[in-house]
């Protein structure tokens, strides 16, 4: 007994010199109570009447002296809790225990845990968050203050602690608190009781998760005879061995040991005979590839049995990898100034490498652009599995030589409708596009004949499939064509607006005469001639297409003439009824009535002479009224009789 005591001892020695919650500073065993209060959707589970004497609330904000198990918490009383969006692990649907404390100091969280290693010392720890918000309550809000009690089933205290004040925060802040504490002889069942020594009222909120038990024992440090960690890795195809030593600090009496295997860190296997501090494992070639991890477990050897007794080590890891199975893929041979593309399989990390140097890439594919004869050998691919094993494969990249292009010309400018010869070279068969304007587009002389600018691209194709292009832009430039629009009537003394147009490309134009002309480089210049006369323009291509002529009329008359008879008998002879000065008034109406009133001819803006008919019939003889507005305020409206003779 002198022995277990002076453990207890130096357990006694070592809290008080812990910082913070008093949790484990040696080794710790898997967790023998790990209450986390389950997941799925809300609400959760209440919790047994023994295990808390608050009420069950179902809803997401508790009101005080209630409680709630959720995976979630939002916007409660105000916004002036914090949002929980999970559990203190991050698993969003992980249940936690919701607290809005009684307005009385109590406990709140009470259970009997059952099967602990009697003479064995434990750890404790919870995770408690205050859910306060640090601008809350005038950021004065009533600050959890939790006792931590294990207890004698006969309500003897084993050991205790004090988180004191848990002071609100700006955000989220989960924190683990925690303590030793051994069970007596012969004791293996406790009472853990939680007690919230604060006031309720504006503040004191909390929610508690992850209530573990582990056994806790002497530091075990773990090496791999070796090497500087303890991860390890070794490819298949060869036997390997590495030797695993711990230290372990004082503490035990007699301690026992034992070391374990596991494919998945978690489910865990004695290794037969592994019982010293120094395990050598053996790896053959035919070992399968997998993670394999190791530790040591120790305990006192009374309690050495049960797996509740004991503290485990930090994990060794090896990891066995076997040798990539690759494939490469080359897009060989290539033509010169191509670009190669490069594939690998097998493996998670590639690396690339040219013979000679100058390519290195780290991925499964890769790339060479604007390929020269100086990139033809082997290129290189060193594939490594996730274990870190890896193999080096290679391809050959071949480079084919191209032909050269060429043109006699790279731009030109022709006419609308004129044709030019192309002039093309190079060693291999001739492909020009587009073809549609071209007298051949297989031959390296083509005519071209294009009706608007075209851009001609030459394709040689020598006999290893290799090309080359050339390119020619041939501008097609408009020729010259001239509208000099339509003839124009004035009064003599009045101007008119010459309504030209001219298309084409790089033209200039002018008029002629000049006499009376506004000017003879506008192309809509104002006219005043004093007599009938015809003006001509003239376009002239700059770039040498040619030049377009044509020429408008003006008709000048003193003054409106309207002739007071007209005899329709297709004698050739004052025929119509026309008023040639008409057309000097742009807006003119001109209206013809019978003797009953009846409007029998009508004519606006643009004349047309009236050949004595009403609709289609021919009228008879006689005498007609006419009426003209040229809708000039300066003169007045025209009326006056007209005589139909046959």
């Amino acid at each position: 007994m002198g022995s277990i005591s002076n453990f207890f001892a130096i357990v006694l020695l070592i809290v008080p010199n812990l910082a913070g919650a008093q949790l484990c500073q040696g080794s710790l065993g898997d967790p023998i109570v790990n209450i986390s209060f389950g997941s799925g959707p809300n609400p959760g589970p209440r919790l047994s009447a023994a295990t808390t004497n608050y009420q069950f609330d179902f809803n997401d904000c508790p009101n005080d002296g209630f409680y709630t198990v959720r995976n979630n918490t939002t916007d409660c009383f105000g916004f002036s809790w914090h949002s929980l969006t999970n559990d203190h692990t991050g698993n969003n649907g992980g249940y936690f225990m919701l607290v809005n404390a009684s307005l009385q100091p109590s406990a709140f969280y009470i259970d009997t845990v059952k099967g602990l290693c009697s003479n064995t010392t434990f750890e404790f720890a919870a995770w408690i968050v205050n859910v306060l918000k640090s601008t809350a309550c005038g950021s004065s809000g009533n600050q959890p203050n939790l006792t931590f009690t294990i207890e004698r089933t006969n309500g003897a205290v084993i050991q205790s602690y004090n988180t004191g004040n848990i002071p609100q925060s700006s955000s989220v802040d989960w924190k683990q608190y925690g303590f030793y504490f051994a069970t007596p002889p012969g004791v293996s069942d406790v009472v853990l009781r939680i007690f919230n020594n604060a006031l309720g009222g504006c503040g004191n909120d909390l929610a508690l998760d992850d209530i573990t038990f582990r056994p806790c024992g002497p530091q075990i440090i773990p090496v791999i005879d070796g090497f500087n960690s303890l991860s390890v890795n070794y490819c298949t195809g060869t036997s390997q061995s590495f030797t695993f030593r711990a230290a372990i600090s004082t503490g035990f009496s007699t301690p026992q040991f034992q070391w374990q295997v596991s494919t998945d860190n978690s489910n865990w296997t004695d290794i037969a005979g592994a019982t010293a501090t120094t395990y050598t494992a053996n790896f053959t070639s035919a070992t399968t590839p997998s993670t394999y991890y190791y530790r040591l477990a120790a305990a006192e050897q009374g309690n050495f049995n049960s797996v509740k007794c004991r503290v485990v080590s930090q994990v060794i890891t090896v990891g066995v990898g076997s040798v990539p199975v690759t494939s490469i893929n080359v897009s060989s041979p290539v033509c010169q100034g191509g670009v190669a593309t490069l594939t690998a399989t097998g493996g998670t990390d590639y690396s690339w490498t040219k013979e000679g140097g100058g390519l290195v890439v780290f991925d499964n594919k890769a790339t060479i652009s604007n390929i020269d004869f100086s990139d033809s050998g082997k290129i290189y691919v060193l594939v490594k599995s996730n274990g870190g094993c890896s193999h080096l494969d290679s391809a050959y990249l071949r480079v084919l030589p191209k032909p050269t292009a060429t043109v006699s010309f790279d731009s030109t400018g022709i006419c609308t409708g004129k044709s030019i010869q192309l002039s093309g070279g190079g060693n291999g068969t001739y492909q020009w596009m587009p073809g549609a304007t071209l007298s051949s587009d297989v031959v390296p002389n083509p005519v071209a004949s294009p009706l608007v600018s075209t851009l001609y691209s030459l394709v040689v194709t020598n006999a290893n499939g290799c090309t080359d292009t050339a390119f020619i832009k041939v501008t097609v430039v408009e020729s010259p064509h001239v509208n000099a629009g339509p003839d124009q009537t004035i009064i003599a003394g009045n101007s008119v607006k010459l309504l030209a147009s001219v298309t084409g490309q790089e033209v200039s134009f002018s008029w002629s005469p000049p006499d009376d002309l506004s000017s003879t480089v506008v192309l809509q210049p104002m006219a005043t001639p004093p007599a009938d006369i015809d003006y001509i323009l003239t376009a002239t291509s700059n770039a040498g297409c040619g030049t377009d002529v044509d020429k408008v009329h003006v008709f000048v008359f003193n003054d409106l003439f309207i002739p007071n008879a007209f005899s329709p008998d297709a004698n050739g002879n004052n025929d119509t009824w026309n008023i040639p000065a008409l057309n000097a008034f742009p807006n003119f109406e001109l209206r013809v009535y019978n003797r009953a009133g009846v409007l029998v001819y009508q004519c606006a803006q643009l004349l047309k002479p009236w050949d004595g008919t009403y609709k289609g019939e021919p009228q008879p003889p006689g005498t007609y009224v006419y009426v003209i507005d040229v809708h000039d305020r300066k003169r007045p409206l025209y009326k006056g009789c007209l005589l139909l003779i046959r």
